[in-house]
């Protein structure tokens, strides 16, 4: 009776002239016999599932080559993929949608993905691109919110529209090899609190970091001759901005809403084509303004930087040398984290996880586990740190856990704990 099915399923499936497609191992494929090559094309895929490089069929041998468009759309189920080095491309949704996917490795060999390959894969923590990848296509891994850490190789040159928006990322390094940002490429993506331009971007195009509401600070390099409309929009947590001295033209609304916004350096000898609105609800009228010398009666007779509170010179500079926090430092003690830098006037930013958080139903309970929190320092005008790190455990009988000090550790004492953790 299953064999009817697959054989049935099989002949349902679309055939192309010179291609036939075959089921083996549970994966669906379609071969090309005269190039001896297989492409992933279907199935019902869940758990974990490893593409072979090669297949044999009728005594033949195919190099499995790509993984076709739509082949594990929305397989929320699928937990994990193990992509071979045969495979040069894949197809676009390829896996769309798949929410259980937590991880990929897009090994060496794959040169192209399509667009929305990886949209919507909200399970997805941690992406390696092969540094096979020259383009990053249109909403590549758009809508994966759970994505905190990606590499992008040097052999990128452009990252397509919407390529990462709506990820968790927390920072992002653009390579040298990169000379286009489409449009709304990072926009949205809330917790990215750094990004680095490569040197030779070119564009910026509109919408790419609207609404990153952690970005702090951002240096635009002296390659970009453009930046669009809305760029910036709403990056609520901005501070400090330097704009390279080839920027030409600023787009609509490029810095509008960056409310926090109290140092801009923009490097232009010449006074780039501004929109009016550039800057609007961005309270300039209290921030500074630095330009160089020679410019700062041409700053001052044009909208909207003459709206700037305070023009001042760089003085032969092209800006101050950039400023890092010190890393902090963690300590346990009395039940409470405690965060320390060298850096005077540091804001702290936070993160506890376990493993072993877990539903009781109790109504007392012993609590025990291994703990991980993360802690950067920032300030104003100042790089961001690197992130400190310390895993501590809270054993049930530990006496500097017991906050409460009633003789024993509890969801009392644990909820306390981690309130303070969170700075409640």
């Amino acid at each position: 009776m299953k064999n009817n099915i697959l054989l049935l399923a099989m002949m349902l499936l679309p055939m192309v002239a010179g291609a036939e497609t075959v089921i083996i191992g549970g994966i669906y494929y379609e071969l090309v016999p005269k190039a001896k090559q297989a492409e992933v094309t279907y199935g019902s895929y869940s758990g974990s599932v490893v593409i072979p490089a090669s297949i044999t069929y009728d005594g033949v041998e195919y190099n499995v080559t790509s993984i076709g468009d739509n082949a594990f759309k929305n397989r929320s189920s699928l937990t994990s993929v193990t992509i071979p080095n045969s495979v040069t491309s894949i197809g676009q949704v390829a896996f769309y949608g798949c929410s259980g996917l937590t991880s990929v490795t897009i090994p060496n060999s794959v040169t192209s993905m399509g667009s929305d390959a990886f949209h919507g894969c909200s399970g997805l923590t941690s992406v390696t691109i092969g540094n096979g990848v020259t383009s990053i296509e249109t909403g590549v891994f758009s809508g994966c919110s759970g994505l905190t850490s990606v590499t992008i190789p040097n052999s990128v040159t452009s990252i397509g529209v919407f390529a990462f928006s709506g990820c968790g990322l927390t920072s992002v390094t653009i390579p040298n090899s990169v000379t286009i940002i489409g449009g709304s490429a990072f926009r949205g993506c809330s917790r990215l609190t750094s990004v680095t331009i490569g040197n030779r971007v070119s564009s910026i195009g509109g919408y790419v970091f609207e609404g990153c509401s952690g970005l702090i600070s951002v240096t635009i390099p002296n390659s970009v001759t453009s930046i669009g409309g809305s760029t910036f929009y709403g990056c609520s947590g901005l501070t400090s901005v330097t704009i390279g001295s080839g920027v030409k033209n600023i787009g609509n609304l490029t810095f509008a809403s960056c409310k926090k916004l109290t140092y801009v350096y923009c490097l232009a000898e010449n006074v780039p084509s501004t929109s009016t609105d550039a800057f609007k609800e961005s309270l300039i009228e209290y921030a500074t303004l630095h330009v160089p010398s020679a410019s700062i009666d041409s700053y001052r007779a044009k909208e909207p930087w003459k709206n700037f509170g305070n023009i001042v010179g760089l003085n032969g500079e092209e800006c101050p040398d950039s400023q890092k926090c010190a890393t902090p430092t963690i300590t346990f003690v009395d039940g409470e984290l405690v965060f320390s830098c060298e850096t005077e006037g540091v804001d702290y930013v936070s993160e506890v996880t376990s493993k072993e958080m877990k539903k009781y139903y109790e109504s007392r309970v012993k609590i025990g586990g291994t703990y991980k929190v993360t802690v950067y320092a920032t300030k104003a005008g100042w790089e961001n740190s690197d992130v400190a790190t310390l895993e501590f455990t809270l054993g049930a009988g530990d006496e500097v856990c017991d906050v409460n000090k009633d003789g024993v550790v509890d969801v009392a004492d644990i909820a306390t704990i981690i309130s303070k953790m969170a700075g409640k």
